[in-house]
Formats: C-alpha cells, structure tokens, sequence
C-alpha cells in the first residue's frame, strides 16, 4: 500500500494486476476501509486481465483526515433537509469523485472500470455523471439514487445505526460491529461469526475514526437525488442489490436501474448490506463479465 496528494488529501491506495492492464476503481462504502474489499475478490478480477485499485476514502482508514472540520450534528443536518433548508456539511459526494478522479490522473490512468458500494455507489454514480470521459463501465452496489421517495431502512436498521458502540475499548466496538452486521448483513451469505470479529479488529486496530464516519455520513445525508442526472449516463451499468437488504431496499436499486438507460439489473436472494468473503465471491461472478464485455468501452 502507499499514498498520494490527490485533490489537496493523501489517500491510502493498493493495486492488484498489472499497470498496463484496464482499470478497475473499487470505492468503499460509508465508514468502510479499503480493506473491506476482500483481498481474494480483488485478486479474481486482477487474474482476469484488469489492474484493480482498491483506496481509502478521505476521512477514513489511512488517508488523511479532515479533523479541523469538526464533528457534524446529524440530527440537525436531518432536520435542514426537512424544512427543506440546504445543510453546511464539511464536504459533499461529489468532492469524493473529485478525490478519485485525481487518483487515476496521479496514476496515469485516463479511464477506468469504476466499482462503488452503497456510499461509494453513490459516489461511482457521480463519476458517470460529471466525468463520463473517465468511465469504461459503471457498477452501482447495493446503492441508491437518492431518490426521496425511495422506501427507508426497516426499523431495525434504523435504530442500529443510530447506537453506537458502548465505549471505545477495542472489544465493545467489535461487539458493535457484530451486532451491526446482525441487523443488516446478508443472511444467506453470512460471515464465520470468528472470522468477521477478527475483520473487525483488524480495522479497528489499522484506523478507527468515528469523526471520520460522521463527516462522510453527513455528506452522504446531504447529496442531492441524481434522479434528474442519472437518465444522461452514458456508461455501460450493472446495478446490483439485496433482495434482504434491510438498510438500502432493494427497490432503489430497481429504481437506480431503471433511471440509467440500459442498466441491467441483478437482484440477489440472501444479500444484504455488507461485504462478507461469500458474498463478494458471488459478486464477483456478476461483475467480471460485465467487466470484460466493457474491457475498453
């Protein structure tokens, strides 16, 4: 792994493959590490011809983090989008696809496959509207178009999310994550329960910043609905989602589908909201053809 001034930020970024093959760009999720990405599903896509980078999002894992910005207050920037007011957020969605899109020109890289889950979904999405010239291919996971009329995460999802971890001793937050991952994994692609505890303290003990997360969790409250934009998208797009999704329905990826001219759609049985090994291994079945039907579209 190394890192790079992209955008004004360093970020933490590794690669699989090689350099001279198409690019494949994976952007994490909210709170998630690239690590997250499971190193087998990164190396499957490598061996299939494609150089994989998989990179930490600004304000998570080893990139740098914007602690002068402060600590948002969530329940305030929710109750802005209520009375329909526009929230001061420390950034916004799309200053994180500008942060990618000075990776790949760091990199030397023109266009790329770009591969994004939940918030990075989002943030793939933005990428295919603002700098369609960069985008081989569009894959939109477990995501959403921010469409406001969109069904919301079932109560339990809900009330998870707004928990947090008991204290910040190592052990309660990966008690925390477990429990999270209860609620809103995939329940037919569930992780070895010792196996996920050990994910976890594995990315409590490389980074832990709940400041970070809360910057990104207010960027993505306060991105606008691509509802408008995402008809002109150009990119060739596979959208994938759980039919047992509990905290992103599957029906924004229905909907997300539906608004990109000619996206295909696969609704998964037994995914949810995570990326254990098993699922990840089942993604990359989808994936990869979409890829090399694509190589350099």
């Amino acid at each position: 792994m190394t890192n790079m001034i992209c955008n004004g930020l360093s970020l933490e970024y590794e690669t699989f493959g090689d350099a001279g093959n198409p690019a494949v760009f994976l952007i994490a999720g909210l709170g998630f590490q690239l690590i997250d990405w499971p190193t087998a599903f990164c190396e499957s896509i490598a061996a299939e011809g494609f150089l994989v980078i998989r990179f930490d999002n600004r304000d998570i894992g080893l990139s740098q983090k914007l602690d002068e910005k402060g600590i948002p207050d969530l329940g305030q920037i929710m109750q802005q989008l209520q009375n329909g007011e526009a929230p001061a957020v420390p950034y916004h969605l799309s200053q994180m696809a500008a942060d990618l899109t000075a990776l790949m020109e760091g990199l030397s890289i023109d266009r790329a496959h770009i591969v994004g889950m939940s918030m990075g979904g989002m943030i793939a999405q933005l990428m295919a509207i603002f700098y369609p010239e960069k985008v081989h291919s569009l894959t939109s996971i477990m995501s959403s178009s921010g469409n406001r009329q969109l069904p919301p995460s079932t109560p339990a999802a809900t009330a998870v999310l707004m928990t947090a971890p008991a204290s910040q001793d190592v052990e309660d937050v990966v008690e925390f994550g477990l429990k999270v991952n209860d609620v809103i994994g995939s329940p037919g692609y569930r992780w070895d329960r010792e196996e996920l505890r050990n994910h976890i303290r594995a990315c409590v003990a490389r980074n832990y910043s709940p400041a970070g997360y809360m910057r990104q969790y207010a960027a993505v409250l306060a991105s606008n609905p691509r509802v408008s934009e995402l008809p002109g998208v150009t990119a060739p797009t596979l959208v994938i989602h759980g039919k047992d999704d509990a905290l992103v329905p599957p029906e924004a990826g229905m909907d997300t589908a539906r608004l990109i001219p000619g996206a295909k759609l696969e609704l998964v049985t037994g995914m949810g909201h995570d990326l254990s090994p098993s699922l990840c291994e089942h993604l990359a079945g989808l994936i990869i053809p979409h890829l090399a039907a694509n190589r350099s579209a």
